[in-house]
C-alpha cells in the first residue's frame, strides 16, 4: 500500500489513536537511495517491524528534519493498511558523539584544569606582591631597626619582589599558550560536530495488520537541503592532440542525516513546488534606447569565428598500440582443462573469478581455443576468459537520458556527510576532437590567446559550470561553460602564448584633425603587428574595432582595413592569418570621424 502524506490523514490518525489506543513501537530507518537534483534531493528509507494482528502504532525514526511534508510517501505490503500518519521532529534525540570529539573534549577538560591551576598561582603571586607593597614603608625609628637591618630588609623585599614577578610572568605566558590551544580545540570540536548531527525526523503510522508478522516499509520524500553543481576538468597534452573532457560533480547536503553507503543518483532536473503552465499577460510597448539595443546586438554578433575556411587546422590521428602478451606453460603448471583467466592482463587462478563482485567488472570476454592461443600462447588451449575491472568512479556511472532530464547513476555505495562540505564525484570522461587556434584583440588585450575549438559540443550534454583548464600538464586557470550559447562550436581559452607578440601603434603621420566650417574631421590610423617567435607556423584570428555613430551629425568612414572581413553592423574588422615561424605580419586600420567642432567626442 502507498500513502501520500496529507493533513486529513493526520486528523484521522489523531482521532483513531484517541478512540483505539495501541502499543507504540519505535524502529530505526536506513537510508537506501538518494537522487540529488540541481536543487533538492529525493531520499528513500527502508525499515522493518514486527506487527501484531490488528491495530499497531509504528514510529519510524532516522528521517531528515528538513523535508517537504507534502512529498512524503509510505509504501508497505498489501496485508497492512495505513490508517493515518504524522510527521514530527525529535529534538530530544541523543547526540552521536564520535571518538574524535570525545578525545578532543577530554583534552579540553585537562587544559581547563591546568588553566585553573595557573589562575590560582597567579592570584597567590598577586597577593604576595600586595603584601610586599604594603610592608615596604618601614621607618627605622618606629620598628627599632638599625640602618644595617633596614638595608638587609630592603634587599630581601627587592629580591622577593623580583622572584614573584618573574614567576607571575612565566605563569601568564603558560596561560596564554593554553588559551590559544583551547581556541584551536574548540574550533576542531565544532568542525567534527558538524559531521555528527542529530537525526530528528520521524513519522508515526497508525496501522492495521491482517496477519501478525514482520513487514517492510519504504519511506520517500523530497528535501531542499541538498544539491549538486557540475564542473569540468579540460585537459590537452599539446595542440596536436584531442581534448579530454572530465565531467565532475560537487555534491553537498545538510539534511541532518549522514548518507552512508547509499545508492546515489544525480539528476539534471530541478523539481518545482509550483509547476503551472505559463499564460500570457498584456504586452505594453515603449521606446527603446538605441545605444542599449546596439550594445546588446554587438554582444550577440561579436563572436570568435569558427574555423579557418580551407586553412582550418587538422588534428593528427592518434594511434595507440601495444605488444601482445604471451603467457606460456600455464597448462603444464595447472594440469586441468579450465580456461585461462586473465584479469587486467594478469593470469589468475580460475577460482578467483568467483571472488570478484559482478559490480566491479567492466567487461568480460570469452575467447575460444585458437583465438585465445593466438594471443596468450599454448596455456590458453582451453580458451580464455578476459576480464577488465572498473577503475575510476566514472566506470561505475551509468547515464540515463529521459524526455525531461539526464540522470547519472553511481553503482558504488556512496558516503555524503551532512556537513555542507562538497564531495567530488567523477561522472564521465570524453575525448573530443578539437581545432586549436590563436586569437588576439590588441585594442583590449595585447596577449595572444590559444583557443580550442570544439564542434558539436552539445552532444556532451553539458550544464552551466566552471571548468579547470590544464594544458601541457600545467594548470592554466578557470573558464566558464555556458550551454545557452547558440553557436555550434565552443571556444575554450587555454592560456596566453608569450612567443606570439602583438603590438598596436597609433601612426601620427596618418592621423590628423581638419576643420570644415562648423565641423571638424579627425582621422585615426593604427598599425597592427604580429610576430611569430615559435618554431612552427600558427593560425591566428586578429580583431580590431572602429566606432559607430548614433547621431546623424556624426559621420564615421572606414578608410582602410588591409583586406580584413568587415562587419559594418557592429564596427569590427576580422583578419584570419597564417604566420610562418619568425615571420612578421603588419596590418593597418584607419577611419575618419566628422562631427561638430563645438562638441567633444570620445575617440579613444
Amino acid at each position: 500500500m502507498k500513502l501520500f502524506f496529507s493533513p486529513l490523514a493526520s486528523l484521522f490518525f489523531i482521532f483513531s489513536a484517541f478512540m483505539h489506543p495501541t502499543e507504540k513501537q519505535n524502529v530505526q530507518s536506513e537510508l537506501k537511495t538518494a537522487t540529488v537534483f540541481r536543487s533538492g534531493a529525493s531520499l528513500t528509507h527502508t525499515a522493518s517491524a514486527e506487527l501484531r494482528s490488528g491495530d499497531n502504532e509504528l514510529v519510524i525514526e532516522g528521517l531528515s528534519s528538513y523535508l517537504d511534508i507534502n512529498s512524503i510517501q509510505v509504501n508497505c505490503p498489501a496485508e497492512v493498511t495505513i490508517l493515518g500518519s504524522e510527521f514530527s521532529n525529535n529534538f530530544l534525540g541523543a547526540e552521536n558523539i564520535s571518538p574524535v570529539v570525545k578525545q578532543l573534549k577530554d583534552s579540553l577538560e585537562t587544559i581547563s584544569l591546568d588553566v585553573q591551576k595557573l589562575n590560582i598561582m597567579m592570584n597567590t603571586a598577586n597577593e604576595l606582591l600586595e603584601v610586599l607593597r604594603l610592608n615596604r614603608e618601614i621607618k627605622g625609628t618606629q620598628t627599632g631597626l638599625s640602618v644595617a637591618e633596614l638595608a638587609k630588609l630592603m634587599v630581601y623585599y627587592k629580591a622577593k619582589s623580583l622572584e614573584v614577578q618573574n614567576d607571575l610572568l612565566e605563569i601568564r605566558l603558560k596561560k596564554t599558550k593554553l588559551d590559544a590551544v583551547t581556541v584551536k580545540i574548540n574550533q576542531q570540536i565544532t568542525e567534527e560536530q558538524n559531521k555528527n548531527t542529530v537525526s530528528g525526523g520521524r513519522i508515526t503510522l497508525q496501522l492495521n495488520a491482517a496477519l501478525a508478522g514482520k513487514y517492510a516499509f519504504s519511506i520517500s520524500y523530497i528535501t531542499q537541503n541538498a544539491f549538486w553543481v557540475p564542473y569540468y576538468d579540460i585537459r590537452a597534452d599539446n595542440i596536436n592532440s584531442p581534448l579530454q573532457f572530465i565531467y565532475k560533480a560537487k555534491i553537498s547536503q545538510t539534511t541532518g542525516i549522514d548518507w552512508k553507503k547509499v545508492k546515489l543518483s544525480l539528476s539534471t532536473s530541478m523539481p518545482r513546488q509550483f509547476s503551472n503552465a505559463p499564460i500570457f499577460k498584456t504586452w505594453f510597448l515603449g521606446y527603446i534606447d538605441p545605444v542599449t539595443l546596439m550594445d546588446k546586438e554587438m554582444n550577440k554578433l561579436n563572436t570568435i569565428p569558427a574555423g579557418y575556411d580551407d586553412r582550418k587546422l587538422e588534428l593528427s590521428t592518434v594511434v595507440v598500440s601495444s605488444e601482445s602478451i604471451r603467457i606460456r606453460g600455464i597448462k603444464s603448471m595447472t594440469g586441468n582443462n579450465d580456461p585461462l583467466l586473465i584479469v587486467n592482463g594478469t593470469p589468475m587462478a580460475m577460482g578467483e573469478l568467483a571472488k570478484i563482485s559482478p559490480n566491479n567488472i567492466k567487461t568480460q570476454t570469452l575467447l575460444k581455443g585458437s583465438e585465445a592461443t593466438a594471443i596468450y600462447g599454448p596455456g590458453a588451449i582451453n580458451g580464455a576468459i578476459v576480464v577488465t575491472l572498473k577503475e575510476g568512479l566514472e566506470d561505475y556511472v551509468t547515464t540515463t537520458d529521459s524526455e525531461l532530464d539526464l540522470t547519472y547513476d553511481i553503482s558504488l555505495p556512496y558516503d555524503v556527510p551532512t556537513t555542507g562540505k562538497q564531495q567530488i564525484a567523477e561522472l564521465q570522461r570524453s575525448t573530443v576532437p578539437a581545432t586549436y587556434k590563436y586569437y588576439t584583440a590588441p585594442k583590449l588585450d595585447k596577449e595572444a590567446f590559444l583557443l580550442a575549438e570544439i564542434p558539436d559540443w552539445h552532444k556532451l550534454n553539458l550544464l552551466p559550470g566552471e571548468a579547470n583548464i590544464i594544458f601541457e600538464g600545467t594548470y592554466i586557470g578557470q573558464s566558464f561553460i555556458d550551454p545557452a550559447n547558440t553557436s555550434d562550436t565552443l571556444n575554450l581559452t587555454l592560456g596566453t602564448d608569450k612567443r606570439v607578440v602583438v603590438t598596436r601603434e597609433k601612426i601620427k603621420d596618418f592621423s590628423s584633425v581638419k576643420f570644415f566650417g562648423i565641423n571638424q574631421l579627425q582621422t585615426i590610423t593604427y598599425d597592427l603587428t604580429i610576430k611569430n617567435n615559435k618554431k612552427e607556423p600558427i593560425n591566428i584570428i586578429l580583431k580590431d574595432q572602429y566606432p559607430k555613430s548614433t547621431k546623424k551629425e556624426i559621420e564615421v568612414n572606414l578608410l582602410e582595413s588591409s583586406g580584413g572581413a568587415i562587419n559594418d553592423e557592429i564596427g569590427v574588422v576580422t583578419w584570419q592569418l597564417r604566420i610562418e615561424p619568425g615571420q612578421n605580419k603588419k596590418l593597418r586600420i584607419s577611419y575618419s570621424v566628422k562631427y561638430p567642432k563645438d562638441k567633444v567626442v570620445n575617440l579613444n
